[in-house]
């Protein structure tokens, strides 16, 4: 089959259309033909040599896809069913094998370019601001990068429950697009403090920041407080002060979800689609689509989602014509 393959280690950009073998199922896998594949952040770390695959998981970078099976394997799925899938890896390509209980279905109404876009920001949010960190109506939660997909997404995800929003972002224009999607406070981090502006006020605290922000996150959050941290591009090395975790009370969290195993995934696309699934289809939650690219581009979707203009998700076709702003 047809995948996109890293022909030099040391120049992420070196993503050229080549022939690998085509996957062999193993037990409780299917078969997909992918159709289309979302492009995320951890695709270009990967490309960069930081974030490898899991033991076991295809070397081919893609964390989600969408397509129709066309090997059940031994499952009870149907050939020819269009499914979402959450991957370790392999999705841009051709075909991927799926493990049966990280497959979704497509949202009603959603075309399988938006479901690919959309299954890995959605398990994202879901599993750490509700499974991890409890995020419950009349709380009050900050999200970091709230102009970008896991941001946006965020913002509508929490506003559903019914919390309050914090966002910071970088620019007007990003932080009008996080007002339009139901943000409270607005915080440009160029001009503001927000450990200042949100002190002890925070019960929940999405960071994609890390070591930069720690300090700052630490003074925001309430009592009892919980703060996920699922990037590090702020750093990775901070001194904490444990005076003030143990006198709050805090728990202070780090996650992926590439590397959790296959019930923790099972689990976690079982719960997305049973609650966040209902929010996309009646409008509450809407997810943007920026643009798409033919696979063999996925050089320039890299190189566009890197350039920070980016304010929805990406996407590579696997056959067909490209669009912007799909």
């Amino acid at each position: 089959m047809q995948a996109i393959i890293q022909r030099d280690e040391q120049d992420p950009s070196s993503l050229e259309l080549g022939e690998v073998d085509t996957p062999q199922l193993r037990p409780g896998e299917v078969l997909v033909k992918v159709a289309a594949a979302g492009v995320n952040r951890a695709d270009l770390l990967q490309a960069r040599g930081h974030y490898p695959p899991p033991e076991g998981a295809s070397a081919v970078i893609g964390l989600e896809a969408a397509g129709t099976i066309v090997d059940a394997g031994d499952t009870d799925w149907e050939v020819g069913t269009e499914v979402g899938a959450l991957l370790a890896g392999g999705g841009y390509a051709q075909y991927v094998a799926v493990p049966q209980g990280q497959l979704l279905p497509i949202p009603r109404g959603f075309s399988l370019e938006h479901t690919a876009a959309v299954i890995e920001v959605a398990c994202t949010v879901w599993s750490n601001l509700v499974m991890e960190a409890g995020l419950q109506a009349g709380q009050t939660v900050l999200i970091h990068g709230g102009g970008g997909g896991i941001g946006t997404f965020a913002i509508q995800v929490a506003k559903a429950l019914g919390a309050r929003v914090a966002v910071t972002a970088g620019s007007e224009e990003k932080l009008q697009r996080c007002r339009e999607l139901g943000a409270d406070i607005l915080i440009n981090y160029r001009e503001e403090d927000f450990a200042e502006k949100l002190q002890d006020s925070c019960d929940v605290i999405l960071d994609i920041m890390g070591a930069k922000y720690l300090k700052g996150n630490l003074r925001a959050l309430a009592k009892d407080g919980h703060m996920v941290m699922i990037g590090m591009q702020g750093g990775t090395k901070a001194e904490i002060n444990l005076g003030v975790v143990l006198a709050k009370r805090l728990t202070i969290q780090g996650t992926t979800l590439r590397s959790r195993d296959a019930a923790a995934k099972a689990e976690i696309v079982a719960q997305t689609v049973a609650n966040v699934w209902p929010m996309l289809e009646d409008g509450r939650v809407k997810h943007a689509l920026h643009a798409t690219f033919l696979l063999a581009q996925a050089a320039e979707a890299h190189a566009a989602l890197d350039s920070g203009e980016v304010t929805g998700t990406l996407v590579l076709k696997v056959d067909g014509d490209a669009q912007e702003d799909a």
